[in-house]
């Protein structure tokens, strides 16, 4: 039975805390198809029947840990006034920065690896809560940036794709494999927005015809 370090009964909500943690960490290491409930409950402390009632199934639980994990009001609240200012450096910014920070959890990584690859139903919900409304809201506001001349023409949501893409391989490459930071944090993230925005804004791209025309 779990308890406190003074000896009492740990809270509902302290037990359930610590199963969503246990079960996360487990997700991620193993994958959703390669763990039981019952290794869960013995990693956490409990029993297999606190966790059922808790969480009465699996995917139950994997919900609960998604809930947990997608904390992005104050994260989507300060990128929609950005992009009311069109500050371009600052949207792009706060989008990359929240990816790529100093003790960012690669937890959620290994978890929408993991449910990509086994193919559950899971693995669209992990998208839709995690990633698809970054995407949708970035390429929103590339449309309106293109419609205003800010940036050249170019499709939308495959700018987005992009942008993404860019952050989700930097995470593979330091979080999933494990290589070293070779620039600070701040340096990375500021790098990587140079080099996008200057391939977007009006002017500053040459278009793919246009060199072909040329050569």
């Amino acid at each position: 039975m779990t308890k406190k370090p003074n000896g009492n009964r740990a809270s509902a909500r302290e037990r359930q805390a610590s199963i969503i943690a246990t079960a996360a960490a487990l997700f991620a290491a193993k994958g959703f198809s390669g763990t039981t409930t019952k290794e869960i409950a013995k990693t956490a402390g409990v029993s297999e029947a606190l966790v059922f009632k808790h969480f009465p199934t699996k995917r139950a639980l994997y919900a609960a840990i998604l809930a947990e994990k997608a904390q992005f009001s104050e994260l989507l609240e300060a990128v929609e006034e950005a992009a009311g200012k069109k500050d371009d450096d600052r949207v792009f910014t706060l989008l990359a920065g929240y990816r790529i920070r100093r003790g960012a959890d690669p937890t959620l990584l290994r978890l929408l690896l993991f449910s990509a690859l086994e193919r559950h139903e899971l693995s669209e919900m992990f998208f839709r809560k995690h990633y698809r409304v970054f995407y949708d809201f970035l390429a929103g506001y590339i449309r309106t940036r293109i419609d205003d001349g800010g940036f050249r023409s170019i499709d939308p949501l495959l700018a987005a794709r992009a942008f993404f893409g860019i952050i989700v391989h930097h995470r593979l490459i330091h979080d999933i494999f494990g290589m070293p930071m070779h620039r600070s944090y701040e340096d990375t993230v500021a790098t990587y927005i140079d080099v996008f925005l200057d391939g977007l804004r009006a002017g500053t791209g040459v278009a793919r015809s246009a060199r072909g025309q040329s050569e």
